[in-house]
């Protein structure tokens, strides 16, 4: 008799939501029917920064340890509670996330290259986590305020906590993924259909 392999965890957060925002709270999941932090240390946020895109590899400032984690998880869970509260037409309270927009100190400033146009990046202090993770937060109230809550949702498996952002044609998206949950679903049914 063989012993059923257990499905491996993902090493990496799943980045399937069409949204970054989104993704960041998918850094949190239920696998095998268990709550799941893709956040453990610091460097686990690192990589996810550089993955997503947020900052460039080699450009990841030192702080001490244990902060950008802390602060990246409490930005998470504040930027869950919003999400949740507007997708279900709720107030929120808003209170945490400016506290992270109040921190963030920038400014323009105007790039010519030599050989090319013009053009102005936003610069930004970096000190803290909390203006580290700054550029999150004001994508996160950017969602909060113009994106369309009726295509953001919940994946729609019962054991599933993923988010994700609809931008199928057809807008008729169910699940966070198909490979995950999707399947799980049809395997389901079936199996359903096969007792009867």
């Amino acid at each position: 008799m063989t012993t059923p392999i257990a499905p491996a965890t993902p090493l990496e957060p799943y980045v399937l939501a069409d949204d970054p925002v989104l993704d960041m709270l998918n850094t949190l999941a239920t696998i095998d029917g268990e709550p799941w932090d893709f956040w453990t240390v610091d460097a686990d946020v690192e990589r996810w920064l550089v993955r997503l895109e947020w900052v460039q590899e080699g450009h990841l400032p030192r702080f001490e340890e244990g902060a950008l984690l802390t602060a990246a998880r409490t930005l998470r869970e504040v930027v869950r509670e919003l999400v949740a509260a507007r997708k279900n037409d709720l107030p929120g309270n808003p209170a945490a996330l400016n506290s992270f927009l109040r921190k963030a100190v920038s400014h323009p400033q105007l790039v010519w290259p030599v050989s090319g146009a013009p053009s102005l990046e936003r610069q930004r202090k970096q000190q803290t986590p909390e203006q580290y993770l700054s550029p999150i937060a004001e994508a996160a109230a950017n969602l909060l305020v113009a994106g369309d809550f009726n295509l953001i949702r919940r994946c729609e498996h019962p054991d599933c906590i993923l988010w994700f952002y609809d931008r199928t044609k057809a807008h008729k998206r169910r699940w966070c993924s198909m490979a995950l949950c999707g399947n799980r679903h049809k395997v389901a049914e079936f199996r359903k259909r096969k007792q009867l």
